[in-house]
């Protein structure tokens, strides 16, 4: 029997090679080479499915010049690299890797949290520059974060763990918005009331974005929403690139109209903005809020759960466009 051609767009784990291998014939990119689009489409050519991390863009264009191609399993709970839209139209089934990264990456929205209330990466570069010679009374003092007033812009699952985290762990006094109000019972488990956007900006110590990213979430947190904000609060970006004006932010924290910020994401990350590099109050990371290896390879796994149901039995566990199932099974 032929088995489908997958394509692997780019390096992951060997075990995760070795299940695929089970059951099609696999290209890997194992070199972690950064394809062109015009190289990515070539490399489809002829593959009924493809693994792909968040970073390989699969719109109109692309599918056109592949049409053997059925299924893009997504390594991330994000999928703003597919044009689901298209995807749909060609018959192309869309996954993505939710759930199995919502504690691990809510754990790191709060390490961020705290490391930019305490200042810990402006008080490292200072202590690595041989710059402490002495203690000071206000010597890199910083917010407080127990007791603290904490703002959740997307209550999701990773949201609802970070809220859990502020009110059951730090004592803070957690406000939220959200596309939809979650129910009571849910709002009592993470002890969280739910407030107008303006309000939220306002009253938040420390904001956190936990939000999709979507044309309509496009820059969530501009200049405008940043004026919003206390000028002793600190902003707090796990979601996505785009969902905050990066250039707006720079300009805020270099005239400390707000203390300070932490980033985990970017506009058109991996380029950082030149502005977010010059300014001493904000730590950035690189995109790494769910870098823990059991959850990269529970990530990774359920990418080929997704490929391994579709190609050989026609379902999938997360699907982004079910329709396209529907229609497979006609």
């Amino acid at each position: 029997m032929i088995r489908p051609k997958v394509l692997v767009a780019r390096a992951i784990f060997p075990e995760t090679i070795a299940r695929l291998e089970q059951h099609f014939e696999v290209e890997t990119n194992q070199s972690d080479e950064s394809w062109s689009k015009a190289q990515l489409i070539a490399r489809l050519q002829g593959k009924a499915g493809a693994f792909t991390t968040g970073t390989e863009r699969i719109d109109a264009e692309l599918l056109d010049a592949c049409p053997d191609l059925r299924i893009c399993a997504n390594m991330a709970v994000g999928y703003n690299n597919f044009d689901v839209d298209a995807m749909t139209a060609h018959g192309v089934l869309a996954t993505n890797a939710p759930d199995v990264l919502t504690e691990t990456t809510a754990d790191f929205g709060f390490a961020l949290l705290m490391a930019t209330a305490r200042r810990v990466t402006e008080s490292e570069h200072y202590l690595r520059r041989g710059e402490w010679t002495k203690w000071s009374y206000d010597m890199f003092a910083g917010s407080e974060v127990h007791g603290s007033t904490l703002g959740i812009i997307g209550m999701g699952r990773i949201g609802q763990g970070i809220a859990k985290r502020g009110a059951h762990g730090f004592g803070m006094k957690v406000v939220y918005h959200n596309r939809s109000r979650l129910d009571a019972a849910l709002e009592a488990e993470c002890k969280a009331s739910y407030v107008s956007k303006e309000e939220l900006l306002k009253t938040a110590d420390h904001v956190v974005l936990v939000v999709p990213y979507s044309a309509a979430s496009h820059h969530t947190i501009g200049a405008a929403e940043l004026a919003q904000m206390k000028p002793t609060a600190t902003l707090i970006n796990i979601a996505r690139g785009g969902i905050v004006d990066d250039a707006a932010l720079a300009a805020a924290l270099r005239d400390k109209r707000i203390a300070a910020a932490g980033l985990d994401v970017f506009e058109g990350e991996p380029k950082v903005h030149p502005d977010l590099l010059k300014v001493p109050n904000v730590v950035l990371t690189p995109h790494i809020a769910s870098a823990t290896v059991p959850t990269r390879q529970a990530m990774a796994g359920l990418a080929v759960d997704n490929l391994v149901a579709y190609l050989t039995r026609g379902e999938a566990k997360t699907p982004l466009n079910p329709s396209v199932l529907s229609a497979a099974r006609k």
